[in-house]
């Protein structure tokens, strides 16, 4: 019963062409509508904003949620750590999960980058050198750089699982982890990866992508098994 009506409910913001932030109807006239009794509508509707797809703000009513990425990383997230600790690679498995993604992308994107994209890149490149002379490559400028790079594709929908899944990663590795990377291996495999797609060599980009992944992987299995 209780997935029957969200169900319904996720139909009629289908059918209204509901948008982020528009007002649902009331309990009492979801109620009357769907035909089932308060509580029902009140354990779908708290089921619902768990996903994203409401947002229940108190006093005020119930409105259609972000729908955002964050159930799937806290799911994500949740589901690789239960893993870790029951001895499971499961931070092997998202890594390879976004390796086959990423890696898939990169031939798509072969001599195909704007210049204004490659400008950034360029630059992000010199940021990762400036900071690896300082001992370390922040996160934040990786995820940038990689953000940038798939960014042309013009997809939020791809642009939202790609940040999902570099959150996960890079959340539960912080925790569970340390890779001990090697700052000037990092933006040497990162300006590899930019030349290769700039100079629009499909096979070299795939195997630049792939070098950089094959290194994170050698980094974690290290850990693992200390």
């Amino acid at each position: 019963m209780a997935s029957d009506i969200q169900e319904r409910i996720k139909k009629l913001i289908i059918d209204q062409r509901l948008p982020s932030g528009a007002p649902l109807p009331t309990e009492t006239e979801l109620m009357e509508l769907l035909g089932v009794s308060r509580n029902s509508v009140r354990e779908a509707l708290k089921a619902l904003q768990a996903m994203g797809i409401v947002e229940i703000r108190h006093g005020f009513g119930t409105y259609v949620g972000p729908m955002s990425m964050a159930p799937m990383i806290e799911g994500l997230t949740f589901r690789t750590v239960a893993g870790h600790y029951r001895g499971e690679d499961s931070l092997l498995q998202l890594l390879e999960l976004r390796e086959a993604i990423e890696t898939g992308l990169i031939a798509r994107l072969a001599g195909r980058l704007p210049d204004a994209d490659l400008a950034q890149l360029d630059v992000l490149v010199a940021r990762m050198e400036e900071e690896a002379a300082g001992g370390a490559v922040r996160a934040d400028t990786d995820r940038v750089f990689h953000a940038t790079l798939y960014r042309g594709f013009d997809n939020l929908l791809l642009s939202e699982v790609l940040e999902a899944f570099w959150d996960a990663f890079h959340r539960v590795r912080t925790d569970l982890v340390d890779t001990h990377s090697d700052p000037r291996t990092t933006c040497r495999q990162h300006r590899e990866i930019l030349e290769s797609v700039r100079s629009g060599d499909v096979v070299r980009a795939e195997i630049a992508v792939r070098d950089h992944f094959t290194d994170i992987r050698k980094r974690l299995r290290r850990s693992h098994r200390l």
